[in-house]
């Protein structure tokens, strides 16, 4: 059994790039459905 203070192992590097794909993978679609609601609940209340 390890423990948490004897565990050397060194912790791994994510590319930066594929880090920035990511986000804008789900970023994007998030970012498109945010726009849509509000403009939705604008419509809806008045706007």
């Amino acid at each position: 059994m390890s423990h948490p203070a004897t565990d050397h192992r060194q912790p791994t590097h994510t590319p930066v790039g594929l880090i920035a794909f990511a986000w804008t993978l789900v970023g994007v679609p998030l970012a498109y459905g945010l726009y849509n609601t509000v403009k939705a609940a604008s419509a809806l209340f008045g706007g």
